[in-house]
């Protein structure tokens, strides 16, 4: 075999071995990807079923429901087009409220109903850290710096 058939096949081994990897990173990576969904989206039949996603909204003001003895909850997520009822059972995020944005992680099940795993609140654009707010109360003195 000569040197140049050598090389061929080296670089032909190299080219396929680093397009295996590429091929099997983008399966891996096509797999775990989570793509967020509106109700309207959601509703519209874009959202995968049987596969994990994030559905975004609003929580409507009254819809939520505690079961008594659990920390089973139920509420209704709108982008105020479309509403989808979501079932999740765990402990809330301490800025989770009607009215709030919120980001829940689940499936959508045969009803319709959205089971969630985690759930995330979300803050308006307009959020200040509490040490900040305090900061801006407080009068400045007369003589500027100190």
């Amino acid at each position: 075999m000569t040197p140049r058939r050598k090389r061929m096949i080296a670089v032909a081994a190299i080219v396929i071995g680093v397009g295996a990897a590429t091929a099997v990173a983008l399966q891996a990576f096509q797999e775990n990807i989570m793509y967020f969904y509106s109700p309207s989206q959601v509703t519209g039949g874009e959202a995968p079923r049987g596969r994990a996603f994030r559905l975004g909204g609003l929580v409507t003001t009254g819809s939520l429901q505690r079961t008594p003895g659990s920390i089973e909850i139920n509420f209704l997520v709108t982008d105020n087009a479309e509403t989808i009822p979501v079932k999740y059972s765990g402990l809330l995020p301490d800025l989770f409220r009607e009215g709030q944005g919120v980001i829940a992680h689940g499936k959508l099940n045969d009803g319709g109903v959205f089971v969630a795993d985690e759930v995330l609140a979300k803050h308006d654009e307009n959020y200040m850290p509490p040490e900040v707010a305090d900061t801006l109360k407080t009068p400045q003195s007369a003589g500027g710096a100190s």
